[in-house]
């Protein structure tokens, strides 16, 4: 039998709160993408712009933003997680 010595067991990946929101931030720009109903139309309209258009312009920063949050919490669960330095 080898027996390793020093090696970690794998691990289950482990559900923690800040997980759950940066999974929230990555999906929300998909399900207001695919929730084609709920913008398909022309009224409101911003600066001549129907609905249409500007929700999902609106969405493009949106994103941007989401996934930049995402991925700032990421890294400090990372760090958080092997026990590194804080910033």
């Amino acid at each position: 039998m080898s027996e390793e010595t020093g090696a970690n067991p794998p691990t289950a990946p482990t559900v923690t709160p800040t997980r759950v929101v940066i999974a929230l931030c990555l999906i929300a720009p998909f399900v207001a993408m695919l929730w084609v109903d709920s913008y398909a139309k022309v009224e409101p309209t911003f600066i001549g712009i129907p609905f249409f258009y500007w929700y999902q312009m609106l969405w493009v920063l949106l994103s941007t933003s989401l996934t930049m949050i995402a991925y700032k919490l990421w890294q400090r669960d990372q760090r958080a997680r092997k026990g590194g330095a804080s910033a």
